[in-house]
């Protein structure tokens, strides 16, 4: 299916705080957080879109955080890490997904969303201004 129009979205984005490599991460368990655009292995940036968050604000999230290597074990460590594989959408998806305040980066090998403003901190002070 689609991802909603651009302009009318009402879901926020999940973007990283730093530049890095995404880790395998546990995101089939969790689906109220929405989906992944990426892969592990794919290097981020900051105000890079990574995905679709359920929720209407945009989120920093730390995609580089991996599962802590314990001997301690839990009730729930049997259950099998289930990955699920990101939403890989066209140009024309792309188009129709992004907002009045992101822009689509166009190269030879990928599609990738990211913010107008970078910084996490201008980008918020940047909304402010907007609202007022």
């Amino acid at each position: 299916s689609p991802p909603p129009p651009g302009p009318g979205r009402r879901r926020g984005t999940p973007c990283p705080a730093a530049v890095a490599t995404a880790a395998p991460a546990d995101r089939g368990t969790r689906p109220e957080r929405g989906s992944l655009f990426i892969g592990p292995g794919v290097k981020v940036y900051a105000g890079m879109v990574i995905g679709q968050n359920p929720k209407a604000e945009d989120i920093e999230v730390n995609v580089c955080k991996t599962k802590k290597l314990t001997n301690t074990r839990s009730s729930s460590a049997d259950e099998a890490l289930r990955l699920v594989p990101p939403k890989v959408m066209s140009l024309e998806q792309c188009l129709e997904f992004i907002d009045t305040d992101e822009l689509l980066e166009i190269t030879p090998k990928s599609l990738r969303i990211r913010k107008k403003i970078l910084d996490s901190m201008l980008r918020k002070r940047a909304s402010f201004k907007n609202k007022q």
